[in-house]
């Protein structure tokens, strides 16, 4: 094969490597019943006019299963950093005892975990999507190289292994998938 080609496949493993964690960043947002700190991952307080991310204002951890404990670098960042939480939408109610929030997770009721389940397999079709994507990029390109005097065996091996590539991801998905589905589940 033509270092070209070469070039190309290890774009596409590249490419569809970032799919695959992206998905699994996503599904740490994800919770499964459990309190863990990666549950406020995606909660931005206002600190001083900019938008940051909670985990670079407050010291984050899991007290217990079922309960979370945000403690702030500084005291007046007590209220924006709860006002931030209930932003963010995540069904979690905090509480401001003057010197940390706590914040209790309800346990998971069965329309919930239904619910969580559809959102991850949302996710993983975001992720399935974006793997065909760079399918179909990675066989434009080698189609490319075809136009410009590759070999057409050379070429037709190329677009079998980005498709062997692209079925290898897509499981893949499929297992993080199951694997979160059953954690989802789990009572």
């Amino acid at each position: 094969m033509t270092e070209e080609i070469n070039f190309i496949l290890e774009s596409a493993k590249e490419a569809m490597l970032g799919s695959v964690a992206h998905l699994e960043k996503e599904f740490l947002n994800i919770r499964a019943g459990k309190a863990s700190p990666q549950m406020l991952g995606g909660v931005f307080v206002d600190y001083y006019g900019s938008q940051t991310p909670l985990s670079q204002v407050a010291n984050i951890n899991a007290a217990d299963a079922r309960t979370l404990t945000v403690t702030p670098w500084e005291k007046n960042m007590l209220h924006p950093i709860e006002k931030a939480i209930m932003i963010a939408n995540l069904g979690l109610n905090p509480m401001n005892n003057g010197d940390n929030i706590i914040i209790n997770i309800p346990a998971l009721t069965e329309e919930r975990r239904r619910d969580l389940v559809k959102q991850a397999k949302a996710e993983a079709e975001e992720a399935k999507i974006g793997i065909r994507n760079h399918r179909k990029d990675a066989n434009s390109d080698i189609k490319k190289e075809e136009k410009d005097g590759t070999a057409e065996d050379i070429c037709k091996k190329a677009e079998e292994d980005v498709q062997k590539l692209t079925d290898s991801f897509i499981k893949k998905i499929d297992d993080i998938l199951a694997i979160k589905e059953a954690e989802i589940m789990k009572v």
